[in-house]
């Protein structure tokens, strides 16, 4: 390629002025002829990009596009499955079964009942002894028309009985007490972590649908209320989720919530 050849305009050097002379300049008020696009012009420093003033940030890259330097993000796994829709990132297994739950259920009834039902047993098992033992008040003594007689034979007989209701009803009261306690760790369980000790033994999960993050104890504690309408039809809201599309009861789709595996 020769710089002289006039079919390569690109490679040619402007004309020189002859010695002694200065180059022509443009007329007053005019600018001088552009550089051909793309090429800086004869004389002329080469421009570099305008920097960001100090202390400030770059200008953004257009939407869409990563700016320069700067490592291009990937899409978001969806909830549940990679690659599938409607699923959220952290659950990568899906939706729980209705034998998976309905399992864990009666894993936590038993933590929740089996200690309770052994005082409620022992509790009945008072009273009956309690009924059996009761000796009918012995009027036998008393004269005719003689009601005060009467009556006090009757009291002594309360009397005598009376102390083994009274460890049944402690026993009744005992058991509800730690039923009581015992539901409410599971919920506590449950609304903190997303497992009670029943889901968590069969790697099952409660999550907020939205974000996949365990409820909390107030939502969870809602939630179990709202299982009360689980059960009015005929229980027909326990068995929704063998059919429903992501296997949620009647109280999941009023408190915003999934059951989702976790292994």
């Amino acid at each position: 390629m020769s710089f002289g050849d006039p079919n390569n305009p690109y490679g040619q050097q402007p004309p020189q002025a002859p010695y002694g002379q200065q180059p022509p300049q443009a007329p007053y008020g005019q600018q001088p002829p552009a550089a051909p696009q793309g090429q800086p012009g004869y004389g002329y420093p080469q421009q570099t990009p305008p920097q960001a003033p100090y202390g400030q940030q770059p200008p953004a890259a257009p939407q869409g596009q990563p700016g320069y330097g700067y490592p291009q993000q990937q899409p978001a796994a969806p909830y549940g499955q990679p690659g599938m829709p409607g699923m959220m990132p952290g659950m990568p297994t899906g939706y729980a079964s209705w034998g998976a739950r309905v399992g864990a259920y009666l894993i936590d009834g038993l933590i929740i009942g089996v200690i309770p039902a052994i005082l409620y047993f022992i509790g009945i098992a008072v009273a009956a002894g309690s009924a059996s033992s009761y000796k009918a008040p012995d009027t036998s003594s008393c004269p005719p028309g003689d009601y005060q007689c009467i009556s006090d034979a009757y009291n002594q007989a309360s009397t005598a009985s009376a102390s083994f209701p009274v460890g049944a009803v402690i026993l009744f009261l005992l058991a509800g007490i730690i039923t009581l306690v015992a539901a409410l760790f599971i919920v506590a369980k449950e609304g903190k972590t997303g497992q009670s000790p029943g889901k968590k033994a069969l790697g099952i999960m409660l999550v907020k649908e939205t974000t996949g993050q365990p409820i909390g104890f107030g939502m969870a504690f809602v939630r179990k209320l709202c299982h009360f309408l689980d059960g009015l039809p005929c229980d027909l809201g326990y068995l929704w989720p063998l059919w429903d599309e992501k296997s949620q009861t009647f109280a999941d789709k009023i408190v915003g919530t999934v059951v989702v595996k976790t292994k």
